[in-house]
């Protein structure tokens, strides 16, 4: 089941699909059951509520705004130099523990939203990734067990600004630029998918040229592992997101470099989950806050 967060004339809504098309609602119509975001937070049966949204209204995705699964997560957990092709390009050697970082909730786009390239930079790059939305909390969670605190899966541009990444060994600033973090299109529920999204192929495409390739039975640290490994330290709550790292062939790696231009066009696929498409463009003066 796709369980999808949009805005209709500026009511959320909720919809799902389960092969058939997408149907669903406003919180302005009878039986509405909550945002997305809400029903996470609450620990609700997506399942069960995405085949009850099945005999509402049919949605056409090209009349509405579609909206990040989670826009504002209590925490975004990324995960570096999770791919052994990564980390060949890199030079680097095979961790032993995770490279953790974090996000934070202003970096957020909506699939189809711009990415946005900032004035003071033009290496602007592409991550294609796996998302992972916790819908359980817990601490010290055992590895057999950690599948039993996700909510879903979803599709993740990590785009970085990579000389801002760079210039010091912590990776904050670089990850971080206002809408440089594509996420969604929807949610992907877990029964959709192998256990912890084992298996599937995960492609990066920059304006339909296959940048990246891979399956996400390569990452060094699986899903189960990295909940394990993370909530030793972190209480993960309903709502947080893990990014799970990327696959070889990004920019920064290429000879010689390839770095994303306005007008260019990324697409994020995984196998049985769609795709996260975003334009770039040139942040404008008015786009940044005062």
């Amino acid at each position: 089941m796709r369980i999808l967060h949009f805005e209709e004339g500026g009511s959320p809504g909720i919809a799902a699909d389960d092969g058939s098309g997408w149907h669903g609602l406003t919180e302005r119509e009878s039986g509405f059951p909550g945002t997305l975001p809400e029903l996470i937070a609450q620990g609700a049966d997506l399942l069960r509520t995405g085949r009850d949204l099945l005999p509402m209204r049919a949605l056409d995705l090209n009349g509405i705004r579609i909206l990040p699964p989670v826009p504002k997560p209590p925490k975004i957990l990324c995960v570096g130099l999770n791919y052994d092709d990564h980390l060949e390009e890199s030079g680097l050697k095979k961790p032993v523990y995770p490279e953790i970082f974090a996000r934070f909730a202003t970096s957020l786009i909506a699939h189809g939203e711009p990415i946005r390239q900032p004035r003071e930079s033009f290496t602007l790059d592409y991550e294609a990734e796996l998302a992972v939305v916790i819908g359980r909390s817990g601490r010290r969670i055992s590895r057999d067990r950690a599948l039993d605190h996700v909510a879903g899966y979803s599709l993740f541009n990590d785009a970085t600004i990579r000389d801002f990444q760079l210039r010091t060994p912590q990776w904050t600033m670089g990850k971080n630029f206002d809408a440089t973090g594509a996420f969604g299109p929807w949610l992907v529920t877990p029964d959709a998918l192998p256990p912890g999204a084992h298996g599937l192929r995960i492609q990066g495409r920059l304006n339909g040229r296959v940048m990246q390739d891979a399956s996400t039975d390569r990452l060094i640290f699986n899903v189960p592992t990295l909940i394990e490994m993370i909530s030793v330290a972190i209480s993960l709550e309903p709502g947080d997101v893990i990014i799970t790292g990327t696959p070889g062939g990004v920019g920064a790696a290429r000879k010689p470099p390839v770095f994303m231009q306005p007008g260019d066009v990324f697409e994020v696929e995984i196998e049985g989950m769609g795709a996260l498409s975003n334009s770039v463009h040139l942040e404008s003066q008015e786009e940044v806050p005062r």
